[in-house]
């Protein structure tokens, strides 16, 4: 990070009294090259008002209390904090209901000839690595496509295929069929009982608000007043947050064409591994994740960490999604992979440790307060 005329700390150290004025003074004096390495703000900030002790965190249609943190009783920072992922770690859905999705969208579309049976299911899942496109197209080879449909509109079919089982497999997660990992309710109550705070995070989910807010209301109303959810207003409104929403008019001509020729990049990196797998029938993943979207992984991770007043090397990201393990990298937060049906195979060499699910010989509090990673 480069400091143009005067010293960050300087500029953060600024009175309460000089706040209308705090915002040019960012402009003028700071100039950060890389917003995701930006020290921890907690102790240097003056708590948002957003904070304050007993105030109630709003997350679509419940609400989780917020009681005050360490730093607000004016005590030495927790030792450990927890932040939990949704997807993969609160609920693997793919592994309870996936399969039933594709079914429902089978009838849906009238494919009456095509009803995936577990063992048919998992056959294709490890001919393919789990790409569904892929197993798709070779389960409509092994049985025939439907007879209606022209050659040249086998993709278009596809792309339909999934987008009703997304819609099946949403309305599957919202409903209380499908329950939450093994495990980790008593993960949480343990933390808790332990006084280590846990953070839910969904400023990043991919499923999006209401599918992760109907995840967490399994948890209970009970539970989730033990937690902190942090969503994309809350984010915003942390020090973090308020600080990097200046980046864009603090950045110099040369800066902002630099985000902008890596985000095109990015997506021509994206449309290129697409056409390759599609030539060649091969699952390929490659790191096309823009820096934009690491960016708010990093936010809502550093915004966790202010929220519970733990410093974020301190705190431990339990995750289920390759973001959040390039995210908590990024700024040197330890993690730890959950593994789910969607990650079964994967490799994360910057994880601490990656374990099958809360409990018994994997991830327990006991673990975590005794750095035992393996």
């Amino acid at each position: 990070m480069e400091i143009a005329s005067c010293s960050i700390l300087n500029t953060l150290r600024l009175s309460s009294t000089a706040s209308n004025n705090s915002n040019n003074t960012f402009c003028n004096c700071y100039t950060p090259r890389n917003p995701y390495l930006v020290p921890s703000f907690s102790s240097i900030f003056p708590r948002n008002s957003t904070t304050s002790p007993g105030k109630c965190l709003h997350f679509n249609r419940f609400v989780a209390f917020s009681s005050p943190s360490s730093s607000d009783n004016q005590n030495p920072p927790q030792e450990l904090a927890v932040l939990l992922e949704v997807e993969g770690v609160l609920m693997d859905a793919y592994r309870v209901g996936n399969r039933q999705a594709f079914n429902v969208a089978f009838q849906k579309l009238g494919l009456d000839c095509a009803n995936w049976k577990e063992p048919v299911y998992l056959d294709l899942v490890r001919k393919c690595s789990g790409d569904e496109e892929r197993m798709l197209n070779l389960y409509f080879n092994q049985i025939g496509w439907p007879t209606s449909l022209p050659t040249n509109e086998k993709g278009p079919f596809i792309k339909s295929v999934l987008r009703e089982k997304k819609n099946a497999l949403d309305e599957f997660v919202m409903s209380k069929s499908l329950p939450l990992r093994p495990g980790v309710e008593d993960f949480i109550d343990d933390a808790y009982q332990e006084g280590i705070p846990v953070v839910i995070l969904t400023a990043y989910s991919k499923s999006g608000d209401k599918i992760a807010g109907s995840i967490i209301e399994k948890l209970g109303h009970e539970r989730i007043s033990k937690v902190k959810i942090i969503g994309n207003q809350e984010v915003k409104q942390s020090s973090y947050g308020q600080l990097v929403s200046h980046e864009g008019l603090s950045l110099g001509l040369n800066e902002q064409l630099a985000k902008e020729a890596i985000k095109a990049v990015s997506a021509e990196k994206q449309k290129i591994a697409e056409e390759v797998a599609s030539m060649l029938k091969l699952s390929v993943e490659i790191d096309t994740s823009s820096s934009e979207s690491l960016g708010k992984t990093v936010a809502a991770l550093r915004a966790g960490a202010e929220y519970v007043g733990v410093p974020f090397q301190s705190c431990v990201l339990i995750a289920g999604s390759q973001s959040g393990v390039s995210g908590a990298e990024q700024i040197g937060m330890p993690c730890i992979v959950l593994r789910s049906s969607l990650t079964t195979r994967a490799e994360f060499p910057s994880a601490k440790a990656t374990m099958d699910g809360f409990g018994g010989a994997d991830l327990t509090i006991s673990k975590l307060r005794g750095r035992r990673w393996s």
